[in-house]
């Protein structure tokens, strides 16, 4: 896994695997955005994201996200905390480049990461689906209240 990626500070990185879900924003070929929650693993200084069995309306390679990678890997994935005092609200931006990962021990490290992370996804055949890898480029924080 030799893909070059921008690392976290350790409290970008914490304030990531403190959150279970994340934004993901792709764009397509005509520029039009497309954004889907999803469960995420960092891993090597990579984040994974798994196309899972919950029900889909089209066949997983065919999901607006694995297409949109695929046509403009540009991608930015978002975690933050909202809450009704203004001054607890942060939020982090990983801005990269994804693509899908083809490679078997790439992806049996990242299922395995996933696995780790949310044991629903113990039950779940995933190795013959889509797997995308987020190499980050730039991560952007903020917080109302820094130090916070």
């Amino acid at each position: 896994m030799s893909h070059e990626s921008a690392p976290p500070t350790p409290e970008q990185a914490a304030f990531l695997l403190a959150h279970r879900v994340g934004h993901l924003a792709t764009v397509d070929a005509q520029g039009r955005p497309h954004n889907v929650p999803v469960c995420f693993a960092l891993l090597g200084g990579h984040l994974y994201i798994a196309v899972d069995e919950k029900p889909k309306r089209v066949t997983p390679e065919r999901l607006r996200r694995v297409r949109n990678v695929q046509a403009n890997p540009a991608v930015c994935l978002v975690v933050d905390d909202y809450d009704e005092d203004w001054s607890r609200l942060a939020w982090l931006q990983v801005r990269g480049r994804a693509t899908l990962v083809e490679d078997p021990a790439e992806r049996t490290a990242a299922l395995a990461a996933l696995r780790a992370r949310y044991p629903q996804y113990r039950a779940m055949a995933l190795e013959g689906r889509p797997l995308l890898r987020i190499t980050p480029q730039r991560w952007v924080d903020w917080r109302a209240a820094p130090g916070s």
